[in-house]
This record gives C-alpha cells, structure tokens and sequence, in this order.
C-alpha cells in the first residue's frame, strides 16, 4: 500500500494544485482515464469544503489529503480540523456511510450550510464509495475508486 500526503493552508489558491496531484496520482495507481476528471473535480469540492470551513471558523492548522493506493482500490482522504463540521450537512445530502460523534449546535450553522451541503451533494454524484465523518478532531470525507485491474504489473 503506497499513500502519498498533503498538506495546505486553508487558502483557495491550493484547491488546484491538490486536485493536479490527486489525478496524478490516480493515474499512476490505476484509476480509469475516463474516470479522473471525476477525481479532480471530487477532490477539488472536497478540498474547497474543507478551505471554507477553516477559513469559517478560523482554524489555522493544514488541510490533510492523503492519497492511497491499495491492491484494487484507490482512495483520497481529505481532512479538515473543525469539530463536528459537516455531520448535519452529511445526513442531509443523504451521503452514504456519513457518521460523526455529534453535530455541531445548531447556532454554528449558517447559511454556509446550504453550501456544504451542495458540496457533498456534488462529491455523491461523482463518487459511489463516500464516506463522511466528524468528531472532536474535525472532519474526512474519504472517497474510493476501483483501480483497473489491467493496469496493475502482475
């Protein structure tokens, strides 16, 4: 299993160069050509999720994406340090597997919410494996590809 991590400031200007090397990397473990601008376009919602929530909240510390490539799959992981952020968000976009400790009270929502929501709506529809978590520690969505099995050396 080979992962390869990142970490950015919560600035929008970063958003591009992860999903640069989210398909980079996708490439090389794999993953459909027909399928990576679907990553890039995964990655790019989950990464400006992640940049808005910090920037919302005023968390300083990185964005994390971590980019593993297992024997058939290939996964991405993009975690913010907000805690709670995103559990509501979750069960209304109706994403599958989305969990958390507990959501945040409400008055921490605003309208910012109608944009989160529209965000993991829009990871749903691009990615069929998705899964959503929050905590204490803040948030990951982890989204998961088949890797062709032509491409892999025997």
């Amino acid at each position: 299993m080979a992962t390869v991590e990142l970490r950015f400031s919560a600035q929008p200007e970063h958003v591009r160069t992860a999903r640069l090397v989210a398909a980079a990397v996708a490439r090389r473990a794999g993953v459909d050509e027909a399928v990576l601008d679907e990553v890039r376009l995964a990655v790019g919602e989950a990464c400006s999720r992640a940049v808005g929530l910090h920037r919302g909240n005023g968390v300083t510390s990185p964005i994390r994406v971590a980019l593993t490539e297992e024997e058939k799959t290939f996964s991405i992981e993009v975690g913010d340090e907000v805690p709670g952020a995103g559990v509501a968000a979750a069960d209304a976009a109706g994403v599958p597997g989305a969990r958390g400790t507990a959501p945040a009270p409400a008055e921490d929502f605003d309208d910012a919410d109608g944009e989160d929501e529209m965000g993991l709506a829009v990871i749903r529809g691009l990615v069929d494996d998705v899964e959503v978590s929050a905590g204490e520690d803040g948030g990951t969505i982890r989204m998961t590809w088949p890797v062709s099995s032509a491409d892999i050396p025997s």
